[in-house]
């Protein structure tokens, strides 16, 4: 037992943490940035194929990078050999041309585009198999007659 101002109480748990300073956080001002050596070129990318700024995401589940980091990449390798900058950047635009990696317009589909895409099989199913056609028409039956028997003209 510990006296608490002179009173004959139990010192509470919780009064050491109340009495210790306040965290200090680092100011925004004084937070570096983190600054990649392929930034430099992953803007001059996106500067020059404006497209991809938005559309170049990095896919989570995919294996291969975004066409900007891949691009930055094969500059930066260049350069180590001993290129110029502007050769390498050239090199690296037309490696990644060679290769599929095609800059923008779009370098991947949006996710709608894609969905649509895995759906279309479905679509064409929906008004061209003739399977399909007739549960389709059986179902606008059913939904008909019971329509017709909620207003009343179930014959009763």
């Amino acid at each position: 037992m510990s006296f608490t101002k002179g009173l004959a109480k139990a010192e509470p748990v919780w009064l050491k943490t109340m009495q210790a300073p306040p965290a200090l956080f680092p100011r925004a001002d004084e937070i570096k940035q983190i600054a990649l050596p392929e930034d430099v070129y992953v803007k001059k990318f996106f500067q020059k194929y404006l497209d991809s700024k938005h559309e170049d995401a990095i896919k989570i589940f995919g294996f291969d990078p975004p066409s900007a980091h891949f691009f930055s990449q094969r500059v930066l390798e260049l350069k180590e050999s001993g290129v110029s900058e502007e050769e390498a950047m050239a090199v690296a635009d037309q490696i990644a041309k060679f290769q599929g990696k095609r800059p923008p317009p779009n370098p991947y589909p949006s996710a709608i585009k894609e969905i649509q895409a895995e759906e279309r099989k479905y679509v064409w199913d929906r008004f061209h198999n003739p399977k399909i056609r007739k549960i389709i028409e059986k179902m606008k039956e059913e939904k008909a007659a019971e329509a017709q028997y909620r207003t009343g003209g179930g014959g009763y």
